[in-house]
């Protein structure tokens, strides 16, 4: 393990939230597979997260609720502190709720937004200080299709992601004048713990309305951050990838 690594320009800085299981996990082994150092955040998933670290040597495993400020400050203050820099924020933290409007409670409705899109703000805030310091930076958010079209019976969900939506458009501009990106990703169903709730027909019916009539990979969500990564001429996009399903 490295300790108190000196600011290195030629290698990238990246911060994942939520991202010990899922599409999380993949989009932390797609970036340390391209040489990035990444500092992995976790809050229950210890054992997953320290099983990613042991495989990957660039990754970093911090426990952190993101839901509360305190401590996505101290997650960032934890990464300025060992590497002195952060170039990449991907807010990918999230949890569902799959219940009609008069079933959800006031506690559950407000920590889908606590830990959804209140993250986002806190870490946005929190890491933009240094990258508005730098003049350069890229966060990406990664969304879902319900916040685009919305969702029956998660409506919890289906806003959480249209608020993180509208926060990328809306930084984008903010931040555009010094040289940082804000985009997002909004993948459709993809085969992840997620999604573990839905029986092989309601799979089966949801195929019908794919013109690819299959599940997303987190790969093929991984994949879309190195893109956004590589093409310093995007910004404010919401990146769909969902086999086609809302066209």
């Amino acid at each position: 393990m490295v300790e108190n690594q000196e600011k290195n320009t030629q290698t990238k800085i990246a911060i994942v939230t939520g991202s010990s299981r899922g599409i999380g996990a993949e989009i932390v082994k797609t970036l340390s597979q391209n040489g990035y150092i990444v500092v992995l955040n976790y809050n229950n998933s210890k054992e997953q997260a320290e099983e990613i670290s042991k495989n990957y040597s660039n990754v970093y495993p911090f426990k952190a609720d993101v839901s509360k400020y305190e401590e996505v400050k101290a997650l960032v203050d934890f990464t300025i502190e060992k590497f002195g820099q952060i170039d990449l924020l991907i807010n990918n933290a999230g949890i569902d709720l799959v219940k009609p409007i008069n079933d959800t409670s006031l506690e559950e409705f407000d920590k889908i937004l606590k830990t959804n899109l209140y993250s986002a703000f806190y870490s946005s805030k929190e890491v933009s200080k240094f990258m508005i310091n730098k003049k350069s930076g890229h966060i990406i958010n990664i969304s879902s299709i319900w916040g685009l079209i919305g969702a029956s019976c998660e409506m919890a969900y289906s806003i959480s992601k249209a608020g993180l939506d509208a926060m990328t458009k809306s930084l984008a501009k903010e931040f555009g004048l010094s040289n940082i990106r804000v985009n997002g990703i909004a993948p459709g169903i993809i085969e992840t713990d997620m999604n573990n709730f839905l029986t092989d027909k309601e799979k089966d019916e949801l195929y019908e309305e794919i013109p690819l009539k299959r599940m997303g990979t987190p790969h093929e969500v991984a994949s879309c951050v190195l893109f956004l990564e590589n093409n310093p001429y995007i910004t404010g996009q919401i990146l769909q990838v969902n086999g086609g399903w809302n066209m």
